[in-house]
């Protein structure tokens, strides 16, 4: 009977034994469960902009949210010339430029592309954005002295920004251009207006440009994708991966970013590449200088630009050509200061001009 309980004993030893192992094994494995969990938590919190190590950006206005990659538009008639559109904007030169083989379809005088200056297929932020345009005419232009058409705006980049010609207002690119800009705008409001259009403001700095600081900006930022020379980068196909900022092959002397106060706020809220409205990565005293400095250079001469502004009165204070209605010199168009002709107009015309 002794070594029955005996043996009894031993086995109730044994079994608990074996259940105080497979309660730790339990704990030890639900231990690691937790850990991977929390591991696999934070990985995905890191990725959100968790931890403070990536903040969230809150975009200027809810249409920069949509989906504006054309090729996730299904197959139909319509779509298809959307994407035509878009190809079009993305790759200018070799369907209405120099890379065209057709020289009947030849308008655009260099290899820039509409989408080097509307960025991210003119869907970014303050980057001269392109969503909601087409509901934003007929409008006024004051270099023309007229209200102007859709058309009559593409046209005018095409003879100054792209260094050409106008194309066909009734064309099938023209038509494949508006589709594509129609469908960016399909759900802005009936006027085509958002937050985020156009370029990010600046405040002016109360002097003239200074071209040696606005070299040494350059230098530091951007000769990389510009090139020392700044003749930017090309691509097997003759397209630009970043684009010429003066040169033959940039855009003419009649061209809207000729104008000193454009360049630095376009230049402020999207270079050097990469940079976003709410990250600036220059000062507005640096955006101004390195503007001033590349519109310096040498580029094509657009003809016929003593036409331009019927009403002097209407031109920008940074137009770098005459003639103008006010006493002070080209240079100082070009170069700043510019509050004393900001003051002229204030005074003598009731006009507060900001560009």
């Amino acid at each position: 009977m002794g070594d029955l309980r005996t043996s009894k004993v031993q086995n109730t030893d044994s079994y608990s034994a074996i259940a105080k192992q497979i309660r730790k094994l339990c704990l030890q494995l639900g231990i690691c469960i937790v850990l991977m969990l929390g591991l696999a938590f934070a990985v995905v919190l890191v990725g959100f902009g968790g931890f403070g190590s990536k903040e969230y950006v809150s975009l200027p206005d809810d249409v920069y949210y949509l989906d504006y990659n054309v090729y996730n538009l299904s197959f139909s008639k319509k779509n298809e010339r959307i994407k035509e559109g878009f190809e079009i904007f993305r790759n200018t030169p070799l369907h209405l430029g120099p890379r065209q083989t057709d020289a009947i379809n030849i308008y655009a005088g260099n290899n820039l592309a509409c989408a080097s200056c509307h960025l991210n297929g003119g869907t970014k932020p303050y980057a001269a954005p392109l969503i909601g345009v087409v509901k934003r005419f007929p409008q006024y232009r004051g270099r023309e002295d007229k209200m102007g058409t859709i058309e009559e705006r593409i046209n005018g980049c095409m003879e100054r920004s792209m260094n050409g010609r106008m194309m066909p207002e009734d064309s099938g690119k023209m038509k494949s251009l508006l589709a594509y800009l129609e469908w960016l705008g399909r759900a802005t409001p009936s006027n085509g207006k958002i937050e985020g259009q156009g370029l990010l403001s600046i405040e002016i700095p109360d002097r003239a440009v200074d071209l040696e600081h606005g070299e040494l900006v350059f230098q530091r930022n951007c000769v990389e994708c510009h090139g020392a020379d700044g003749q930017g980068e090309s691509q097997e196909d003759g397209t630009y991966l970043y684009p010429p900022l003066w040169g033959n092959d940039s855009y003419n002397n009649g061209a809207g970013m000729t104008r000193v106060i454009t360049a630095a706020q376009f230049i402020k809220g999207n270079m050097p590449y990469g940079t976003t409205f709410d990250s600036p990565k220059l000062t507005d005293e640096e955006a101004y200088d390195v503007a001033g400095y590349i519109n310096q250079k040498l580029r094509p001469t657009k003809p016929h630009r003593e036409v331009d502004f019927p009403d002097l009165v209407k031109k920008p204070v940074s137009t770098p050509y005459g003639p103008y209605s006010d006493h002070f010199s080209e240079e100082q168009h070009q170069l700043g200061p510019f509050q004393p002709i900001m003051e002229y107009y204030k005074n003598e015309f009731d006009l507060v001009k900001t560009k």
